[in-house]
């Protein structure tokens, strides 16, 4: 099987990333599917150290983050996370870099064999391309002795794929927000409720800074689960201690240790997801996974994450940055109100149908100058009217472009050397932006081979 064979075979089966929302029940996410392709394998989910993520906004990052950090203790790490940017080849990666076509291919023929076999009597129902995607990866790492594993959930958390690890070592929930709605849930009680559904008995809980309602749920499934919660609110403090173009300062004072830390990634939700680290680094401490204070460091200061606030061009400013709902936005305003002050800001901005046009315009409107409404190439892509009306609605001058090409063309025509201009709205028009500009390859290795690029105590953003 070839590469553009294997391609092919996945975008075969059902894919709900491609289609408008199901119920998110039983008859479309069903986990004994998942599990008993996963017997047929050999369960090669188990036997490794496993941290678990799910959560509404960054909890990429702090996977990313998480990874790059058991890399740096010394552990193989994989880390499986969706969606990807530019290359499907992304969501499996192993000591940070992307699977290869050649490995990917033929888990694929592997995979083909035992899913057929299943279809000819499929009980629990089809296989789906994510859950193929999930066991490709749980594949990868057992083949390439990975020790440990970072594991993004696709959404939800209750059904998702990614929860079929019995007692992984560690769960983290990182900021619950309105999304996927029509699937999830309209409050933002059933919403976390789904994400709870990967808190398991026993396993320490790291939960992010999280509103009322969202913390209560969570609380209520630990107690139950009878699972240690660590709140990172009340249990941490973070500070930004400097910024400049190439990433921060940040200091953290978790339980026991105190982290000086430097990343790549800007904007204050980044200091919030190191803290939320770091704290998940001093309970897997707890559960007898040897990290050290300096590998927290190092880790960190290595990891990059393209498409969350990403400086790609200086004169005129372009960051580059995935904020897809109404939370994401509120963080990515003042990220451009407090680090990137002083400047008129034109965006370029799209989003998918399934997402609140409204609250994203809304959380958006006071930090631009200019939207530039367009259309990401996707099946499910909002129509530029319905997101141009939104932004008109909050007062934004707006224009249209019918492709994100012609986008970024008006958009630095409109722009001064002193202006920024920032493209937001989707991970899928973050990772059509970087194609576009000939980068799409920076997206295959997230760990850089040192922390040189790391902002320095002093460093200011001009």
């Amino acid at each position: 099987m070839t590469y553009q064979d294997a391609l092919r075979y996945l975008q075969s089966f059902t894919n709900y990333e491609q289609q408008p929302a199901q119920a998110y029940a039983a008859e479309h996410y069903d986990l004994r599917r998942m599990a008993m392709l996963l017997r047929r394998l050999g369960d090669p989910h188990l036997g490794r150290v496993t941290v678990h993520i799910a959560g509404t906004k960054g909890k990429g990052s702090v996977a990313a983050m998480m990874a790059s950090v058991l890399e740096a203790a010394g552990y193989r790490t994989g880390l499986f996370t969706s969606p990807h940017l530019c290359d499907l080849r992304e969501r499996v990666r192993l000591s940070g870099r992307a699977i290869s076509p050649a490995d990917l291919a033929t888990l694929v023929e592997q995979l083909h064999r035992e899913v057929e076999s299943y279809h000819q009597e499929p009980v629990y129902g089809r296989i789906t391309t994510f859950e193929l995607l999930t066991a490709l990866a749980f594949l990868h790492f057992q083949r390439q002795g990975a020790a440990a594993q970072v594991l993004e959930a696709g959404m939800g958390g209750r059904l998702d794929a990614t929860n079929v690890v019995p007692q992984p070592d560690l769960c983290i929930i990182t900021p619950v927000s309105y999304d996927h709605v029509e699937v999830l849930g309209a409050t933002l009680d059933a919403i976390a409720g789904e994400k709870a559904g990967i808190i398991k008995p026993g396993v320490p809980v790291i939960m992010a800074p999280q509103d009322d309602a969202a913390r209560t749920v969570i609380a209520q499934r630990c107690y139950q689960q009878g699972a240690p919660l660590v709140d990172v609110a009340s249990r941490a403090k973070w500070a930004r201690l400097s910024q400049t173009f190439e990433g921060q300062s940040v200091q953290v004072r978790g339980l026991k240790t105190r982290f000086q830390l430097t990343t790549p990634l800007l904007g204050a939700f980044q200091a919030e997801n190191a803290a939320v680290v770091a704290l998940a680094v001093e309970a897997l401490r707890e559960h007898g996974v040897a990290v050290t204070r300096v590998a927290v460091e190092q880790g960190v200061a290595r990891v990059r994450w393209p498409g969350r606030l990403q400086v790609l061009e200086r004169e005129p400013l372009l960051l580059l940055d995935g904020a897809h709902n109404g939370a994401s936005a509120r963080c990515l305003c003042e990220a451009l109100q407090s680090d990137f002050p002083h400047r008129r800001a034109i965006l370029v901005v799209a989003t998918l149908s399934d997402k609140d046009q409204d609250a994203i315009a809304r959380e958006l409107a006071p930090a631009t100058d200019l939207a530039i409404v367009t259309r990401v190439a996707h099946p499910r892509a909002t129509p530029t009217e319905a997101l141009a009306a939104a932004f008109r609605h909050r007062n934004v001058a707006v224009q249209v472009a019918d492709a994100v090409a012609s986008a970024l063309a008006v958009a630095r025509a409109e722009a001064d050397e002193a202006d920024m201009i920032c493209a937001t709205g989707s991970l899928y028009l973050a990772g059509q932006v970087l194609t576009l500009l000939g980068r799409a390859e920076e997206a295959l290795d997230i760990f850089s081979s040192s922390p040189e690029h790391a902002a320095g105590p002093t460093g200011v953003i001009p």
